[in-house]
């Protein structure tokens, strides 16, 4: 038998998982400002096109758990995003705070429904959808959605739920899977009880 001195499913945040939740959360922050430009492409094409691309701002909370599975990964990499656009000098400024505050809570209960070990493209989904119903509460604190039409507010967020399930979830599920079958993963991940008893036979 081999001896381990490793604590069977720990799941308590270290630094060097605060650490790569940043550093991945920084190269998202920078996707997420270049995605202006892809939301802004799509604008023109009919009422509230660029809804179906506004899951992109969602991905940092539900990829990062997925390559992480810890427990606050969600909320800090939505957060830390957001800190990036900032510093690039985004328009919505220090709303964009708000909105990454509440849609990284949003997908990081929905994880912890689950007790942060199920780590399916449903759940992902589910996680994304979330994050659109988080980023809702700002929309209508500030005013945004006040002179929507009933069908206007039912399509608007209606396209962002899907693509919020379809890129936050779907998509980021897909981008862990790619990055899992490099092996980095194993690196980032609390040990599991059956890698434990691999150690064993």
């Amino acid at each position: 038998m081999v001896e381990v001195n490793l604590q069977k499913g720990k799941r308590g945040l270290k630094l060097s998982d605060l650490l790569v939740t940043v550093l991945i959360s920084v190269v998202i922050g920078v996707v997420y400002h270049l995605w202006s430009s892809v939301y802004g492409l799509l604008s023109p094409l009919f009422f509230q096109a660029d809804e179906l691309v506004y899951g992109m701002w969602f991905i940092a909370s539900t990829l990062v758990f997925l390559l992480i599975r810890k427990p606050g990964v969600a909320l800090i990499a939505e957060v830390a995003a957001a800190h990036v656009e900032v510093l690039f000098g985004s328009a919505w400024g220090i709303q964009l705070l708000v909105y990454s505050l509440l849609q990284g809570l949003a997908a990081e209960l929905i994880f912890a429904a689950f007790r942060y070990r199920n780590f399916s493209a449903p759940v992902a989904g589910l996680a994304g959808l979330a994050a659109s119903i988080g980023s809702l509460i700002p929309d209508i604190f500030y005013g945004y959605v006040g002179d929507y039409a009933p069908w206007m507010f039912i399509a608007k967020y209606s396209m962002r739920a899907v693509s919020s399930v379809v890129i936050a979830g779907f998509l980021a599920y897909s981008l862990a899977k790619a990055v899992e079958r490099t092996g980095v993963t194993n690196l980032l991940r609390p040990v599991e009880s059956k890698d434990l008893a691999a150690l064993d036979d």
